[in-house]
């Protein structure tokens, strides 16, 4: 076994300097970090709304909040808008919150359906702190006060402020494009050869290349495992535009009869895009509904993104890591690209082979990796499985369609018995099933009967003081955008 003194990262964009980031921050004077990227291969610029782990990583490694919002024009997110999912028309949010009060025992939709068969007819939005925040348009927060959120970013500008955090700390970057991958005898990879003859060696190689997945793939044959008859939009078509009026705390993601498109507010321009299968809508007229359904201006051509979604077989094979796109893609519905990213390489961080590469640990990181892709793989089927919308052949097929048996064992138990989860190792939290299974129509046809213990007034009066303090508590806040004039202002002012 080699010894890893050196890590060569093939590939930039937000995976690439994500990983670079982590590497050069935690592994600093442990290894040597090199990356190697062309200013002629584009990015896909995947990632501008994120999900709130991202903060976690920001804090290990030492990134200032206020630094990295102004560099990356970023606004803060709250939640996400779904709307026209369950039928046409309906609109829920899927908030980063906690929900309610429950109890030890009983979570708190229980108490929830036992008030609404009480009577007590509010939403179960109203009982979530930074859903009716992001309802106003407002945001805030002290060292007192407690609220989830996450970032929309400039994913480009994220890209070049981690540049920057990794040159500082010692990474090299080499400007350059690959022309061949050299392999020892046993397949490890050796080096990567540019097409100026410079050759790179390295012990441990980690696959930044996006779909081209020039290491893991095209060299290590590794495979890769589809989902699209789960997942059956593959293609994107996207536009930036201007400035709007507002800057909603939140994603909207606006369902339409071959998809859904979404719009993401950044502090000067918004980012826009149009999700949609190719098999129920062509090209010219996805560009022509995304160009029809704009709020502001655009600042450019639309472009448009392929993608197959799935996973590779393994995502650490022999010497070499894939993270990002190269290691397979869900899609952008609940924003957990960047996650993702993140993520692999806290696991790599984790696990990291100093003394060599070995079984035990490609195995130990390819099975959480695969168990935490798949879990959240469940999560954004139930968006599409989960509807009554009956107004389109693609809506026809995602009702109808075979979903997962670990899927279909979570819609059975929340719609027979209201019950939701969340394991040690998934990102959703319970309440995030809860808000898009009650969001997309699916009503339990029971709850737990340990609140029905509670008196109709104990009931009432539990729920009306959540209520009563969470709207005190939104009232207090500033407007989303006072609070971003004041505490991170875009370098682009």
């Amino acid at each position: 076994m080699q010894q890893v003194k050196k890590v060569v990262i093939a590939g930039g964009g937000t995976a690439g300097w994500v990983a670079a980031a982590a590497l050069s921050k935690r592994l600093k004077g442990l290894i040597d970090v090199v990356l190697i990227e062309s200013e002629e291969i584009g990015t896909v610029g995947v990632g501008e709304s994120t999900v709130p782990p991202v903060q976690l990583f920001h804090n290990l490694l030492g990134i200032d909040e206020q630094e990295f919002m102004k560099a990356t024009d970023a606004t803060f997110k709250l939640a996400i808008s779904f709307e026209n999912w369950g039928q046409t028309g309906d609109q829920y949010f899927h908030p980063f919150g906690v929900t309610g009060k429950g109890s030890f025992l009983t979570d708190f939709q229980h108490y929830y359906l036992h008030g609404l068969k009480q009577g007590v007819d509010a939403p179960f939005g109203d009982y979530c702190y930074e859903l009716q925040a992001a309802k106003l348009h407002k945001f805030g927060k002290t060292e007192k006060s407690q609220i989830n959120y996450a970032y929309h970013l400039d994913a480009g500008r994220y890209a070049r402020f981690l540049r920057k955090f990794s040159e500082d700390l010692g990474a090299v970057r080499i400007e350059g494009k690959i022309a061949q991958v050299q392999q020892h005898v046993n397949g490890d990879i050796r080096s990567l050869v540019l097409e100026s003859g410079q050759e790179i060696a390295g012990d441990l190689f980690i696959d930044c290349t996006g779909f081209r997945a020039l290491l893991i793939e095209q060299t290590l044959n590794t495979g890769y495992e589809r989902w699209d008859h789960w997942l059956p939009c593959n293609k994107a078509v996207v536009v930036q535009t201007e400035s709007a009026a507002t800057v909603p705390p939140y994603t909207r993601a606006m369902a339409h009869d071959s998809g859904w498109q979404w719009r993401i507010p950044l502090q000067h321009r918004v980012g826009n895009g149009l999700v949609y299968a190719s098999d129920f809508l062509s090209d010219e007229k996805a560009k022509q509904r995304l160009l029809n359904n704009l709020e502001t201006a655009p600042l450019m051509e639309p472009r448009f993104l392929s993608y197959q979604t799935g996973r590779r077989k393994k995502l650490w094979n022999k010497n070499c890591v894939a993270i990002g796109l190269s290691s397979g893609f869900i899609e952008p519905l609940e924003s957990t690209s960047i996650f993702l990213f993140m993520s692999g390489i806290i696991r790599l961080l984790r696990l990291f082979p100093f003394n060599g590469v070995t079984p035990a640990l490609t195995e130990e990181y390819n099975q959480q990796s695969i168990t935490e892709v798949e879990k959240i793989r469940d999560f954004i089927i139930l968006h599409y499985h989960q509807t009554e919308r009956s107004d389109s052949p693609f809506w026809d097929y995602c009702r109808t369609m075979t979903i997962p048996d670990t899927l279909a064992h979570r819609i059975e138990l929340f719609k027979e018995s209201a019950h939701a989860f969340q394991t040690g190792d998934e990102m959703f939290r319970l309440e995030s099933w809860s808000h898009v299974m009650l969001g997309q129509r699916l009503q339990p046809d029971n709850y737990h009967q340990l609140v029905a213990g509670l008196s109709q007034g104990e009931l009432g009066r539990h729920l009306q003081s959540i209520r009563e303090t969470i709207s005190a508590a939104v009232d207090r806040l500033p407007s989303h955008r006072d609070f971003l004039r004041q505490y991170c202002p875009s370098n682009l002012s």
